[in-house]
């Protein structure tokens, strides 16, 4: 049997300071072991933060900078549009004003007789043509009463001559063209139900939309935007 010999105060003091030691060197090293770790998820956190800002900072330029590049092409587009309607707005005040001195210069082709007395029979035997019927009549300014039957006597003449057929026209004394008129005559047949407005204003306005297209070729060009033509 083996004794068991009892520690001294010495003995017993060194133990302890041996474990103690132990302990601390134990505690030092996790506790270095937790700072690395700590500091490893620290960069780790770092990073991703660093990156989320980046790429919300990213996010956040991109799009200002599609806004500011739509705001560019709208304020160009805007430009684009007011400069056109500018265009546009000029250019049909020239034709306004074009067509407002011919309608000033209408009544001027009734000085000649001889030649007004040409027009109003083109006029009139247009309604013949275009009505077909054996009696017509004629409306027109009081004051062209005169020039205007020397003018039915020639289309009744020609009429006959190009159709073989004969056309009474008379004119309309109860239902004159207003004097304010530029002049020109207007065709009634059907029993007065159907009329043919031959009048020089109403001639003007025909001219204004069948020769606007060539009138603007004329003046600004081809449009490069018109894809069909007549």
């Amino acid at each position: 049997m083996s004794s068991i010999h009892a520690l001294s105060d010495d003995q017993v003091g060194q133990e302890l300071r041996k474990m103690t030691a132990f302990i601390k060197q134990e505690a030092e090293e996790k506790a270095r072991e937790i700072e690395i770790k700590a500091n490893e998820e620290f960069s780790i956190e770092k990073g991703k933060l660093v990156l989320q800002e980046t790429d919300a900072i990213d996010a956040a330029y991109a799009k200002k900078f599609k806004q500011a590049t739509m705001s560019q092409q709208i304020t160009r587009s805007t430009v684009a549009n007011k400069t056109r309607l500018r265009v546009l707005a000029a250019r049909q005040e020239l034709l306004d004003d074009i067509f407002q001195a011919a309608e000033k210069r209408l009544s001027e082709g009734t000085k000649d007789k001889a030649k007004y007395e040409g027009i109003l029979k083109d006029l009139i035997l247009e309604g013949f043509y275009l009505m077909n019927e054996p009696e017509l009549q004629i409306r027109a300014r009081k004051a062209d009463y005169e020039v205007v039957r020397a003018a039915i006597e020639k289309a009744e003449g020609e009429y006959k001559e190009k159709t073989g057929r004969e056309v009474e026209a008379t004119i309309d004394e109860e239902n004159a063209v207003a004097e304010g008129s530029a002049g020109g005559v207007v065709i009634v047949g059907g029993n007065g139900k159907i009329d043919i407005d031959n009048t020089l204003e109403a001639r003007l306005d025909l001219l204004k939309e069948s020769a606007l297209p060539a009138m603007r070729k004329a003046l600004f060009g081809e449009n490069p935007n018109r894809k069909f033509f007549d």
